[in-house]
């Protein structure tokens, strides 16, 4: 009777075992992203690509957590203000990082990231105004200022990889079609993320004082307001977001800011937290 009691105590222990999250499996691991909608599918498809998860067929760059299919390790994935996941990666076993946000945080994507987005094409960090200023003589010199090949060299010097310049022709700094004499002693203001983007326009910044114009750089630490302080003509351009998230900022917000070039990309990187390796996953 004993020995029959011992094995019923055995298979309940194993079944209650189960039932509780005992392996390592059932329990899973936790995961922080970004929730703004297309920097959150960024995190997904890369999770995606490493075959920690599969996405429902269609889903793109606005995809969710409500668009996962298979979530065979039973990952938990905590939806974070991007700007605060470097903050709470202590708490989660990874965190998935915008690049800027991570340089800010003294992480170097290149060499500290667990791994990083393949491809980032259609995330090229773009110089924004509001519509119908495009063609603005002050909004055309600092972009020319932007894409000279100065800015280009900064880029690659200063973050060796972790930004990449997306100029394929970089000018000298200046635009042939714009009267600088006329733009003497003007002055354009644009918000931009702290890294890298105001460290970029610095060096823009060096470019237009060539000619006597101004650039007031305005610092956020998020993604809202730099298009919000725009749209309210309060500031002249941003830089700070890729084209996928203005289209959807656009959408929700009812706003009209454009794209009038594109700057550099910052790749998608997983970054360690409690967890050391990817490895665990698993």
């Amino acid at each position: 009777m004993k020995k029959i009691l011992s094995v019923i105590l055995a298979i309940a222990l194993v079944f209650l075992f189960c039932a509780c999250g005992g392996s390592s499996k059932a329990k899973g691991i936790t995961i922080a992203i970004p929730n703004d909608t297309t920097n959150e599918a960024r995190a997904l498809l890369l999770l995606e690509s490493l075959g920690y998860i599969k996405l429902k067929d269609g889903a793109g760059i606005t995809a969710t957590v409500l668009d996962i299919a298979e979530n065979p390790y039973n990952i938990t994935f905590n939806e974070v203000e991007a700007a605060q996941l470097a903050n709470v990666r202590k708490d989660v076993d990874f965190a998935v990082i915008n690049c800027n946000y991570a340089l800010e945080a003294g992480l170097n994507p290149a060499a500290d990231a667990l791994a990083l987005e393949g491809s980032a094409s259609a995330y090229v960090n773009i110089l924004c105004v509001k519509e119908g200023h495009e063609n603005d003589p002050l909004v055309k010199a600092l972009s020319a200022a932007l894409l000279s090949q100065k800015v280009a060299d900064f880029i690659t010097d200063t973050y060796a990889g972790s930004v990449i310049s997306v100029v394929e022709n970089p000018t000298d700094g200046y635009d042939p079609s714009i009267d600088y004499a006329a733009l003497s002693g003007s002055e354009i203001s644009v918000a931009a993320s702290v890294t890298p983007h105001a460290e970029v326009l610095a060096v823009a910044k060096e470019i237009l004082a060539e000619k006597d114009i101004s650039l007031k750089i305005v610092e956020f630490t998020d993604y809202v307001q730099p298009n919000n302080v725009v749209e309210s003509g309060e500031i002249d351009a941003n830089y700070f977001q890729h084209v996928p998230y203005l289209q959807d900022f656009n959408a929700e917000n009812g706003t009209h800011i454009v794209s009038v070039a594109g700057i550099h990309v910052e790749p998608l990187g997983i970054y360690a937290g409690k967890q050391a390796s990817l490895d665990s996953i698993k």
